[in-house]
């Protein structure tokens, strides 16, 4: 499991901008974002080095901003490498709640997920190893 930054965002111009210029005042590298968003609001999703370090720059500049646990999964980076990942989540009924993926390796990309039951989302990160995925913590990104 890794940390996650997730943050809160109007849906106004420069909103992104200006979350990324605060942790990049703050010295801190997202390795990963991804963007979701409706009429009124947004939510920003980040990988970073520092999460608590992320949170509290994020605090300090009027930001609603907190860590969620996610899984993170090494999966080949080939045609199909996905697809399995998914299947064998679907063999184990995992139900995501959301996804995405960044990269990691030559070899590889990272493929983060949310899911509901967070004991769900531990056995099925150790069982994905048995079947060839590598599990990753933070110290690993």
């Amino acid at each position: 499991m890794i940390d996650q930054i997730t943050v809160f965002l109007e849906n106004k111009k420069g909103r992104v901008a200006s979350v990324a210029r605060t942790l990049a005042d703050a010295g801190i590298n997202m390795t990963a974002l991804s963007l979701a968003d409706s009429e009124e609001y947004g939510l920003a999703r980040i990988v970073c080095g520092d999460p608590e370090g992320a949170v509290r720059a994020l605090g300090e500049a009027g930001y609603r901003a907190k860590v969620v646990k996610v899984a993170a999964v090494a999966v080949p980076d080939r045609p199909g490498g996905l697809a399995e990942l998914f299947e064998a989540l679907d063999d184990l009924d995992v139900n995501i709640e959301y996804c995405y993926c960044f990269s990691h390796s030559d070899d590889a990309a990272v493929f983060a997920l949310k899911v509901a039951d967070a004991a769900a989302a531990a056995k099925a990160v150790w069982t994905l190893e048995a079947k060839g995925f590598k599990a990753l913590k933070q110290s690993d990104l």
